[in-house]
């Protein structure tokens, strides 16, 4: 039995090259939503008529390695968690396809290597908001995540801090217009997280997870958090607008986005089901990419 599993693992193992799994180890599509943020806090902050792309590159490039780092350290502290789960059950360290001193030592040295690119290249504010991240998301959002459904609302905040990164780093200065960025990005996540929360409520509880769904079994308070916090994006998004640092092609976009984001967040909290919950999840998908090419295209100058 114990030859047929290790066959059965050295398979699935084939099955992936090395570049595929360190893109699962990284969080690969995670990393590309903080880089994308993290690219727009930095155009829309800059003042200049020429581009500094330079600076734009170490950015972008010690903001990757800060994020693959607290990816990495976040799998490794739930590594035990996330072979329970179905959805991440065939992650790097679950699977057997990376040891976790492997991962450990990885994420770690990729980290520290990031903070310190992001100092010498960029600033140490940006630097700082990095390490902000980092402790925030491995040290505080990973560890609550087993013992209150408040590590939404935690995890929220290092989240949205790439795009203020990206201000800071344009900048170097923390501004209204840079809060109001990180503001669109932590509204955003909340209904984004409890639509999946919602979805594998089951999963998470197996993991031991504590999420709000599996602490509201009729699913009013998943309801009410999802229009209360979709509302108050709508509201956040509009910020740009007041701050002047787009126009009135966003202003309208940000509202018709917000209205339609809004109407999905009430039609779940209405019809609390499975159907409804991935409705709300694919408009959030398709809400913060629009929403954030209309701020590109409409900067003031």
């Amino acid at each position: 039995m114990k030859e047929v599993s290790a066959d059965i693992l050295t398979a699935r193992t084939a099955e992936k090259s090395w570049v595929s799994v360190f893109a699962d180890l990284t969080k690969a599509r995670l990393t590309l939503l903080v880089l994308l943020t993290t690219l727009v806090g930095f155009y829309l902050g800059w003042q200049h008529v020429a581009m500094d792309y330079w600076l734009m590159i170490n950015a972008l490039a010690g903001t990757a390695l800060v994020a693959a780092g607290a990816a990495a350290l976040n799998q490794l502290l739930e590594r035990e968690h996330d072979a329970k789960m179905r959805r991440t059950q065939n992650r790097p360290l679950p699977s057997g396809r990376l040891q976790p001193t492997t991962v450990m030592l990885f994420g770690g040295i990729t980290s520290v290597i990031g903070l310190v690119y992001l100092a010498l290249g960029v600033n140490l504010l940006t630097s700082v908001l990095g390490a902000v991240t980092l402790i925030s998301y491995v040290f505080i959002y990973t560890p609550l995540k087993r013992i209150t459904w408040a590590n939404t609302l935690v995890g929220a905040i290092p989240g949205a801090l790439p795009p203020l990164m990206g201000w800071t780093a344009a900048r170097n200065e923390l501004s209204g217009e840079g809060w109001a960025l990180f503001a669109i990005l932590a509204f955003w996540q909340l209904p984004h997280f409890f639509a999946i929360a919602w979805m594998y409520r089951d999963e998470y509880a197996k993991a031991g997870f504590v999420m709000l769904p599996n602490i509201d079994p009729d699913g009013r308070r998943t309801a009410q958090q999802s229009v209360s916090n979709t509302l108050l994006l709508v509201l956040a998004s509009l910020c740009p607008f007041a701050f002047h640092i787009s126009g009135r092609f966003y202003l309208a976009s940000a509202i018709i986005l917000g209205a339609g984001f809004l109407w999905c967040a009430i039609q779940f909290s209405r019809q609390l089901t499975h159907a409804r919950a991935r409705q709300l999840f694919l408009a959030s998908i398709i809400y913060l990419p629009l929403l954030l090419t209309a701020l590109v295209l409409d900067k003031v100058k």
